[in-house]
């Protein structure tokens, strides 16, 4: 049984709307506004993985919609490359 409600909205964005989704989104740790204390962790956690010369341990971005967890994520692995 398909549940219309479980459609994601990456489904019904259309090829123009992601590429200008991925325009207004910051790309890297210093352009992300707000979460203090959780972007100075990320920033510890990327620099000893690159250091390490390893792929960062497992971060789970945990909330309410609209506090920048996929942007988080999106920044975390531009970081790392």
């Amino acid at each position: 049984m398909a549940n219309s409600n479980l459609n994601s909205e990456e489904e019904q964005l259309t090829a123009a709307d992601k590429v200008f989704e991925n325009t207004i989104r910051p790309a890297v740790i210093n352009e992300f506004a707000g979460q203090d204390q959780i972007i100075e962790n990320l920033r510890i956690f990327i620099k000893a993985a690159k250091i390490r010369g390893e792929a960062l341990d497992h971060v789970l971005f945990h909330g309410p919609p609209g506090l920048g967890k996929t942007t988080l994520s999106r920044i975390v692995a531009n970081e790392l490359g």
